[in-house]
């Protein structure tokens, strides 16, 4: 499955900022085989001492941002997941701030953060590895917003990147 397949101007209105950081023909299945491969390395290359270092005053530091694309990654999964099997239910939104807020990054190290990633990354892959082209054109609702099952992939896939790229250009 290809990101340009299955991308609507609404979903694109709220959520192109992280699929515009893929190209067109990402096909879904290697992003994510790439980043479990390559986003570890990324967090490893960060020095020690940045880990903790925020850019401004009330920004999340390094390690937060890290955690965060963990976080959110298992909350894309879960919706992903929950309508790949035609589960209809709204799903609520949910506030990253609280979710970072509450995960305390001053025990952070590269260790933790690598393994909390690819554990999550190696579900997620689990996840999308058993869905047919017909499960991932499934629809559900989430944040008030309709999401295919791909579309969260890709959706998975670009925010890693993005904020990658931030902490690339705002951190390092």
């Amino acid at each position: 499955m290809k990101k340009n397949e299955l991308t609507s101007p609404e979903f694109e209105e709220f959520y192109g900022i992280y699929l515009n950081t893929l190209p067109d023909d990402t096909v879904l299945m290697d992003q994510l085989k790439k980043g479990h491969d390559n986003f570890p390395k990324f967090i490893r290359s960060i020095p020690e001492d940045k880990l903790q270092y925020a850019y401004a005053e009330g920004k999340w530091t390094v390690a937060q941002a890290l955690l965060h694309i963990v976080d959110s990654e298992r909350i894309f999964q879960y919706r992903a997941f929950r309508f790949s099997r035609e589960d209809a239910t709204p799903l609520m939104g949910f506030d990253q701030d609280d979710y970072v807020l509450e995960n305390d990054p001053r025990g952070a190290t590269h260790a933790r953060i690598v393994k909390a990633y690819q554990v999550v990354r190696e579900s997620t892959i689990q996840v999308f590895e058993n869905l047919d082209d017909r499960m991932l054109r499934h629809m559900g609702t989430a944040s008030n917003l309709q999401w295919s099952v791909a579309g969260l992939g890709f959706v998975i896939c670009g925010h890693q990147r993005h904020h990658r790229n931030i902490i690339r250009e705002r951190y390092l």
